[in-house]
């Protein structure tokens, strides 16, 4: 599958992180427009300004006031309870009758995740006609979907952990569904579509559609996950999005950050003690996400895993066993799923 689309609006962010606007003679000395600043750390705000005359300044994070003084000496503010992202800032210099005012934007972001390396703990065949978009392990057995590529159908599949072997599949009509990621949900399997706006409820046992329900906010369909209470959907974006499990509608969203900022092109999901695993699109890595907050705590870069990958033929697919607590992935195409232990750095 080619996700490009979204290539260009991360560069565009990616580059925004803290751009002065000026207003008039004003601007901002600090917080240097060349970095980011994590969240918990001080901020210093100082205006390139100096008059003897000048009565007050204010300053202001996103319209709210945070400090102010009877001259432009430089003012410190607590970061800790911002918001991560871009952060709008400003100072009014009262003079007078006369005001003038500066404008900027900082990027708060979290402080570095935990890092990880991975050791092969087992290996398992994998069908190489499996594009994987979604997966999920459930009593010895991998539930999987997949997309429509390397010359493969968008199917929902359940296979044999031990073999490999499909023991059960159901076709989608591949003209017009490009199959993605997929949840266990009780007695039921919830499975998304790439840019149909438009997502599947089936029966676990039989694969026989129950519904269809329409995406809202989200634009395309990537990873799906269930927390026992949510659904948990990603889009590509650096959003998580948080689904009513009865009627498949987003209820909510938290943006996703580490310390450089957006994690864009969040891909397949898996839920695990508390946390959501996401594949980040054409990267060997998983970001290991706080769902609440947005904060990527920890990342695992499994780099050298898999030495037969071709174009486009990357890591997506993230189980686990939780009564073994067992981790395995896979990607598309593969012909190997690999059970791993994550090793800490």
């Amino acid at each position: 599958m080619k996700k490009t689309t979204y290539i260009l609006l991360g560069l565009v962010l990616g580059l925004s992180a803290c751009k002065t606007k000026k207003s008039g003679k004003l601007e901002f000395a600090k917080p240097d427009a060349s970095q980011s600043i994590q969240l918990g750390d001080p901020i210093q705000f100082q205006l390139k300004f100096n008059s003897p005359d000048l009565d007050s300044v204010v300053y202001y994070i996103d319209d709210k006031m945070v400090a102010s003084g009877k001259d432009t000496s430089a003012v410190q503010v607590d970061s800790k309870n911002l918001a991560l992202g871009t952060r709008n800032i400003s100072a009014k210099v009262y003079q007078g009758t006369s005001i003038d005012s500066a404008n900027a934007y900082i990027t708060i972001v979290p402080p570095a995740p935990k890092e990880y390396g991975f050791e092969i703990v087992n290996k398992f065949p994998h069908d190489t006609t499996a594009f994987t978009q979604g997966l999920q392990y459930e009593n010895g057995f991998l539930y999987e979907s997949t997309g429509s590529g390397g010359g493969t159908l968008t199917s929902l599949r359940r296979v044999d952990l031990k073999t490999g072997k499909v023991l059960q599949k159901k076709e989608f009509d591949s003209e017009k569904y490009f199959g993605e990621g997929m949840t266990i949900m009780g007695d039921k399997i919830v499975m998304l579509t790439w840019k149909n706006m438009e997502g599947f409820v089936l029966n676990k046992s039989s694969f026989e559609l129950e519904k269809t329900f329409p995406y809202k906010d989200s634009k395309e369909g990537w990873g799906l996950t269930y927390d026992g209470k949510r659904l948990i959907k990603s889009d590509g974006s650096n959003k998580l999005y948080f689904l009513d499990p009865n009627t498949q509608q987003e209820m909510s969203s938290v943006d996703v950050y580490d310390e450089n900022g957006q994690v864009n092109f969040l891909n397949e999901l898996e839920y695990i003690d508390g946390k959501v695993y996401a594949n980040v699109y054409e990267k060997d890595i998983i970001a290991i996400i706080n769902p609440e907050t947005g904060i990527v705590e920890g990342r695992i870069n499994l780099v050298g895993i898999y030495q037969h990958a071709q174009y486009d033929n990357e890591l997506n697919g993230i189980a686990y066993d939780q009564a073994g607590k067992r981790l395995f992935v896979t990607g598309k195409l593969w012909n190997t799923l690999f059970e791993i232990k994550m090793i800490a750095r």
